[in-house]
Parts: structure tokens; sequence; C-alpha cells
């Protein structure tokens, strides 16, 4: 006689999350429960070009219900999780607990601070599509108050915009800002020259793409400074504030901020018990399970993970899709063997499988690492769009930010340059309303 299907809760719809889910989904012998906070899927790699007003956020983001609604045995839920009983095989969230046989955590990382978590209101991380949409009315809306006024200290404070963090996120914001600067706000104003405007990327260490070989952070650094950005190496931040950051012992004035420097995981991992690395990672086994408990995976930013090298894998898209996929085959597997009464095979480590690495600098340049192979400027940059255009869901997002790329390419046009205002409210009252007679 088989037995009932094994129940899977997977908390988290990013990268892992759905394609753990998308390969369970096609396994008859388990029942699963998909939770987010959210309803869709953002695909991380493009946010800063929501940001910077290239794309719209329906464009590289899609409704995790509808990407799922194929797989009959997998529920997705809106809820925020806020524990987890290890011992009891319980997750506990706001849409109710949920009992699991296996389960599967993945959600995602936020930007660190380093304890000054009083920053973020003066300078907003890119890690969601309303971060990505609080930089883009920050951004438009420091050259609206440049127009404003006719003071030319003011203007130049409001034009000077500060990207502190040299990693991917903040070359892509930097170089964008610069170029939208320069070319797409340039004939809009009449009281400003918008391509006048200063963009500074700050990084504390000794080169901005650490993680790539030194000749491409160096053609990136040139690369930067060739569109107008002033790459300063070696310097640390020690305060933000609404007027600016401190450096040093040099204050430096600009009313738009942007961070980009550390992540730190999420701090549903701490619920787990088990040990965490300086950035709140969970540390896992080899199959990506917690020590002593191999029902139990954590996946994506949140997994501290190893090579078979003792190299520690980065947190990129690629490396959370591969884990997702071996979670969902690796659980079916088990769940399969549970239900027909034989005993589980023998579980592999998880292995990643290095494809490389690519970022982009603006305008047809990019750089791009594989193995030994390395690639900069056009080639690059039309490389780093045909694979990131590749890996979006959906065919209709695939044809809009095609589209949306070639109009820009031609045209040098943003289309998405919208301030939308955070208060939704017309009216306020304070008591019922009144009627006249």
């Amino acid at each position: 006689m088989s037995r009932p299907n094994r129940k899977v809760v997977i908390v988290g719809g990013g990268f892992a999350g759905i394609e753990a889910a998308k390969r369970l989904g096609k396994c008859d012998c388990v029942d699963v429960i998909m939770i987010d906070k959210s309803n869709h899927h953002v695909f991380q790699p493009l946010l800063y070009q929501v940001a910077m007003a290239g794309l719209d956020p329906s464009d590289i983001a899609s409704p995790i219900r509808s990407m799922l609604s194929s797989f009959r045995n997998v529920r997705t839920l809106l809820g925020n999780v806020t524990g987890v009983d290890v011992e009891r095989r319980l997750v506990y969230s706001d849409a109710g607990k949920f009992e699991f046989d296996y389960l599967v955590v993945a959600c995602g990382a936020v930007h660190s601070y380093f304890g000054n978590d009083q920053w973020e209101q003066h300078a907003p991380g890119l890690k969601s599509l309303p971060q990505a949409t609080e930089i883009r009315r920050r951004v438009l809306l420091a050259f609206e108050q440049a127009e404003r006024t006719d003071d030319p200290t003011e203007q130049y404070h409001w034009m000077t915009f500060v990207i502190v963090g040299g990693g991917p996120t903040g070359v892509e914001l930097a170089g964008a800002i610069a170029e939208m600067a320069r070319y797409t706000l340039k004939r809009d104003f009449r009281s400003i020259d918008a391509s006048l405007a200063r963009v500074i990327l700050v990084q504390a260490g000794e080169r901005i793409l650490e993680q790539f070989p030194d000749d491409l952070s160096e053609y990136s650094k040139q690369a930067l400074e060739s569109i107008g950005v002033e790459v300063r190496l070696g310097d640390q931040v020690t305060e933000v504030t609404d007027r600016g950051v401190q450096i040093g012992d040099h204050f430096l004035q600009a009313r738009t901020v942007i961070w980009a420097a550390g992540v730190q995981a999420s701090p549903l991992g701490q619920s787990l018990g088990v040990p965490t690395d300086r950035s709140g990672r969970v540390v896992v086994e080899p199959d990506l399970s917690i020590p002593g408990k191999r029902n139990i995976f954590v996946a994506g930013d949140m997994a501290s993970v190893k090579d078979e090298d003792g190299k520690g894998l980065p947190g990129l898209a690629p490396v959370a899709i591969q884990q997702g996929r071996y979670l969902g085959e690796l659980i079916s597997r088990e769940a399969q063997c549970f239900v027909i009464d034989r005993p589980a095979p023998e579980r592999s480590r998880f292995k990643y499988l290095d494809k490389g690495q690519m970022a982009t600098i603006g305008r047809r340049r990019a750089v791009a690492q594989s193995g030994r192979f390395k690639l900069t400027g056009r080639l690059a940059w039309m490389a780093w769009l045909l694979i990131h255009i590749a890996y979006l869901n959906g065919f209709r997002n695939r044809t809009f930010v095609f589209l949306s790329w070639a109009w820009s390419y031609l045209t040098f046009a943003r289309g998405a340059r919208l301030i939308v205002p955070k208060n939704w409210r017309i009216t306020k009252t304070s008591g019922p309303a009144k009627t006249r007679g």
C-alpha cells in the first residue's frame, strides 16, 4: 500500500524557491506550499534598470501564482513567515501555521548598513521593487529640485549623487545615472544643465568589482570615468545624513545617496537554531541541509555554501537557480521512494557549475568572465543583453525588455521617468465628513 504524499513548504519566491517549486510541481508524490511576503517574483539582476527608469517594474516581475499555476500540487500563499519550529516541523506565518516533511528556506538577503540601520532612510538599498521605484523617485526628484532653485550651490548639491559600494550593483547604478544625466535629461530642463551632474562611486576597497580579475576591474574603472563618474577607492563612509556622506574628515554634500555596500541574510535563518556566518547566512551541509536536520534546507543568499575546494559560493542568481533545481530533484526522488516504501538513494553534494559573471557599465560597455575567458566592451555588453533577456520569465517580459532596450539604444530615451509619490491619499480628514445643506 502506498503512503501519503510528503508535505513540502517553501519559504521565499526568489530564484531558489521558484526553481525548487517548478521541479516539485512535476512530482505527484508531494504537496507543496509556497509562501512569500510579495505576490511576485523579481528578476533582481535588472532591478537597477527599474531604478534608473530604463524599464517598468512589470517588465522584470511576474506573479508567483501565475508562474506556478500549471502545477496542481503547488499552493501559493501571500504571507510573512515569522518563525520555524524545527522539532515539531511547523512553519509559523501570518497566514497560519503549516506542517512539513521537508522545508526549503530561501528568503534572500537585504542590504547591511554595518550596524547603522538609521542610514537606510537617507540611503536606500536595491533589493526589491519598492526600493527600485523609491531610488527612481529620488534621482528624478533631485533634478526637479535643482530646476526649482536659482541658487547655484543648491543646484550643485541636488545634482550630486553618491553611490556607496563598488560591486556590480554600485557600478551599474553609477554608470546608468551618469548616462541618463548626460544623454537623456540634458534637453529636458531650462535652468540647469543635467549633463553637469556629479556622480561619485565610493568604494572602501582598493578596486571596484573585486570579484573580477584585476584587468577587468581596471577596465571598469576607466569606463566609468570616461562617462564622467568619479571613482573614489579606499574611502570608507562613516556617516550618512539627508545632506550627504561623511568620508574620513571630509563631508561630501549630496542630496541623493544610494547604498550598494554589503548584504546580510534574512533574519529568518536565526530561528533555525544553527550556526550562521558574519553575514547571517546559515552554514549548511554539502546537500544544503542544516546540521542535524536532513529534511530542512537553506538555499540562495541565505545559505553559506562552500565548493569542493573550500571556496564560498557567491550570492548570484545562477547559484540560487542551480540550488533550487538541485533541491527540487532531491526531494522528489526521496518522496517517490517514501511513497512506494523503498530506501532513498544516497544524497550527492550540491555542485555549482560556474558559467561566469558579468557586469554592465552603461551603454555599450560591460565586462564578462567565464573561467580564463574574458570579454570587455561592446561584445561583452551584447552578451550581457542576450543572457539577461534569455533568463527573464515569460515571452511577454522578454519581448518588452528587448523593445525597451532597442528604443533606448536608438534614441537615448528612458520611457519610465515617472515620479510616483508614496502618499496615495489626496486629502486628510480629522473627523466625520461634513455635508453642505
